[in-house]
């Protein structure tokens, strides 16, 4: 005869043990503190490169020729001949 396997009592509360759950507060705690430190580096980062666009932009409107500032103009310039 086969001897019958007992199984381990499983209650129905029983949640999954999570990463969250298995990690110690003090590494959870760093690990949040780390994510908002990227989020806030990455925002300056954001920041910086609208400035250095901004920059660009004025430059290259600063140096334009004549002639693309002729052809930019809305006046129609045949009228004043």
């Amino acid at each position: 005869m086969k001897k019958k396997q007992q199984r381990p009592n499983v209650k129905k509360d029983d949640k999954p043990v999570t990463l969250g759950d298995m990690l110690n507060l003090d590494l959870k705690n760093q690990l949040k503190e780390r994510q908002q430190q990227l989020k806030v580096e990455e925002e300056k980062k954001k920041l910086a490169e609208e400035e250095r666009k901004r920059e660009e932009r004025r430059l290259k409107e600063k140096n334009k020729s004549f002639e693309e500032l002729l052809e930019e103009s809305s006046i129609n310039w045949k009228e004043f001949k």
